[in-house]
């Protein structure tokens, strides 16, 4: 485990750049031979480690030359395979510029259809446009003619209305005028009658007046009469009374003398 954290510590410390050149380098100048030679390259790789340099620092930590080799060995293939497999993800450049001539060429393709395809459609909504604008002025003008028409039969009839309303009016003002007199007339005849009323009423009133006065007139006269005639009465009989009060007092006066000389 100790190994293995310096390997990647060795690892993190190597700078990222083409080695090639560098281990020809060191081997020419130290007499080492190439490291990268323990893995077999298929021509198209290239080396992201500094390989002589890795392999010394691992023997400079104590780790033996085969095993240092062998960890840098497995160090580089792994990263080699990385990369083949990050390769694999990517295209290459003339992939990518023909990718981009086909579509371009599909896009110019496309723009020249929808460019045609919009020139037909222009063209066929002006000529729908122009028809639709001809049916419209059509329509105007026969709706024009129809409302000419209906206005003139809806003036024909106001004018007969107007004049039938007309004669309605004169032959209402008529009757009017007609009742009017009429009432006129009645109410006159009414007023006179009341008048005439008026006149018997007062008549018979003044007649009824008297006689009930007459009437009166008699009946206290009558009264009067018959006051006189009780009072006459009245004294009569208080005459009558002390007459026969006085006799009897004389009768019992003589009785009682009688008893008395008797």
């Amino acid at each position: 485990m100790a190994i293995c954290k310096q390997m990647v510590r060795l690892v993190a410390d190597s700078g990222v750049y083409s080695v090639k050149s560098r281990v020809d380098y060191y081997a020419r100048e130290n007499g080492y031979r190439h490291i990268s030679e323990l893995v077999q390259s298929n021509g198209k790789r290239a080396f992201l480690v500094d390989t002589l340099l890795l392999v010394r620092r691992l023997e400079a930590q104590g780790v033996p030359t085969k095993q240092a080799e062998a960890i840098t060995a497995a160090i580089t293939e792994v990263l080699n395979d990385s990369l083949e497999n990050v390769s694999h993800s990517f295209v290459s450049k003339a992939e990518m510029q023909k990718s981009e001539m086909l579509q371009e060429s599909n896009l110019s393709k496309f723009k020249s259809q929808v460019q045609s395809s919009q020139e037909h459609h222009f063209s066929m909504l002006q000529r729908e446009t122009e028809k639709l604008r001809n049916d419209i002025e059509k329509m105007r003008s026969e709706l024009r003619y129809e409302i000419d028409k209906v206005t003139a039969g809806q003036r024909l009839d106001l004018n007969l209305e107007r004049g039938r309303i007309r004669d309605e009016l004169a032959n209402q003002n008529a009757e009017t005028t007609n009742l009017t007199n009429k009432l006129d007339r009645e109410i006159h005849g009414l007023r006179a009658q009341l008048e005439a009323a008026k006149y018997d009423v007062i008549k018979y009133c003044i007649g009824t007046l008297v006689s009930i006065s007459a009437v009166g007139l008699a009946m206290i006269r009558i009264l009067i009469n018959l006051i006189l005639e009780t009072s006459i009465r009245i004294s009569q009989g208080r005459q009558a009374i002390n007459y026969v009060h006085s006799t009897l007092e004389r009768d019992i006066t003589y009785l009682l003398e009688q008893l008395v000389n008797f």
